[in-house]
């Protein structure tokens, strides 16, 4: 399937929607989401996995109440870091079962709620599996539970998203822990399930499949001493890479799940129940934000396109330059692609009141005007989700798009000020 949206597909969506006068004045960012690419991205997942999987798709990518409704009719679960995302998922109608809670600082009362509600918790450590014995005590629970072990596999070239090297915060270290391990899953019946993630995004195929190798090892080991499926839950966590340059092939989803049913093949079958939790590869190459460029600052050698959108939408890019990057569009007034480069290139100077809020520097441009349209590609996912309250901007609008069909709906308007005003009381 095709990896990236391409400028046409985008151009033509960003032209109909300027037609039909769904861009304002008002309107000075904007984010498309392709639904239709949406929807592709989630049936080739269910495609590749047994049936029985459950894709519980990462909601801090995008938290959207309307896209969480989508998904969920698509036989989407979803994956939540906090009893807020948990309750939107609630809220959105996913059952219990198809939401799995991860979080690495759950307290008692996030746990009891989780218990009360039935859903899946993954815990992040020893002492978690403690509180949680205690809670089970007095709370009858439908729900199941697992507990995230790290496989110190090593890191990936983002070192801040990297999370199984011989240090993380996360889940409990294997090669110091394995004991401890062994005897929670012996001492707690209802401890079923084992829980990794390796990284999200600069992290290889080859490593991700060495986590699942360490886990599945360590799974197969309890289960032979039990003498049952004691582990029968197995979660793979998410974290496989996307592009975010249509010019480079990403790595194929097809290649890893035949890797993972070839190397563990207990895993295709019904010795486990599987999840998944990708978020990033079903989200972020749905997406595309446009900003109005509102000055141009012509200097020796650069020039400055002054945008709407920077470190508030944009915060690893703005942070992290050398590891987050986008691709980027420039249409004129009327939605048409602008063509050839400039003299000079382009820094992308977003509104924010610090020198470090720029998006991207020396970007090759065709010459920028005011009133002129810049689109950031690939922008479906941690984006909007990581918006920063600094300088009290309005969050932008939100529009999903049905391609073949040229319907646009609303799937969040753009803030007001009134909102904004109730933030800050």
């Amino acid at each position: 399937m095709k990896s990236n949206l391409s400028i046409d597909s985008l151009g033509k969506a960003f032209r109909s929607a300027l037609s039909k006068g769904l861009i304002g004045e008002e309107d000075t960012a904007m984010i498309f989401l392709d639904l239709s690419f949406l929807e592709e991205r989630i049936r080739h997942l269910q495609s590749l996995f047994p049936s029985s999987s459950l894709h519980a798709i990462a909601t801090k990518a995008n938290p959207l109440l309307k896209i969480l409704k989508f998904m969920l009719p698509l036989g989407a679960g979803a994956e939540v870091a906090s009893v807020g995302e948990l309750k939107l998922a609630l809220k959105a109608g996913y059952p219990p079962e198809k939401i799995v809670f991860d979080s690495p600082v759950k307290t008692m009362q996030d746990l009891e709620f989780a218990l009360l509600a039935g859903v899946h918790i993954n815990a992040d450590s020893l002492a978690e599996l403690d509180r949680i014995a205690l809670l089970k005590e007095k709370i009858h629970s439908s729900g199941t539970a697992g507990i995230r072990i790290n496989p110190q596999v090593g890191v990936g070239s983002i070192l801040e998203s990297s999370v199984a090297g011989e240090y993380s915060k996360f889940g409990v270290p294997i090669r110091t822990g394995k004991e401890e391990l062994k005897s929670a899953f012996l001492r707690y019946e209802w401890l079923t399930g084992v829980h990794l993630h390796v990284g999200s995004q600069g992290c290889s195929m080859e490593l991700l499949l060495e986590g699942i190798r360490v886990l599945y090892e360590f799974a197969e080991e309890i289960n032979t001493i039990t003498g049952t499926r004691r582990i029968n839950i197995f979660d793979i966590g998410g974290g496989f890479p996307i592009s975010y340059d249509s010019s480079i092939e990403p790595p194929s989803m097809e290649e890893y799940a035949g890797e993972i049913k070839k190397r563990f093949p207990s895993l295709f079958t019904n010795h486990y129940s599987l999840f998944t939790e990708f978020g990033r590869w079903v989200h972020v190459n749905t997406g595309w934000t446009v900003s109005r460029v509102e000055y141009v600052k012509r200097d020796p050698g650069i020039n400055t396109a002054m945008i709407h959108v920077g470190a508030d939408l944009f915060l690893r890019e703005c942070l992290n330059p050398k590891a987050w990057q986008h691709e980027y569009t420039l249409f004129d007034i009327n939605g048409i692609q602008k063509q050839g480069k400039d003299v000079h290139p382009y820094n992308l100077a977003g509104p924010l009141c610090f020198s470090g809020d720029i998006l991207a520097r020396d970007v090759k441009l065709p010459a920028a005007e005011e009133g002129d349209y810049l689109v950031i590609h690939d922008t479906g996912g941690y984006t909007f989700s990581m918006w920063s309250r600094y300088n009290s901007r309005l969050m932008p609008k939100v529009m999903g798009y049905i391609g073949k069909d040229d319907q646009f709906m609303i799937l969040k308007d753009r803030e007001s000020f009134e909102h904004l005003m109730t933030e800050w009381i």
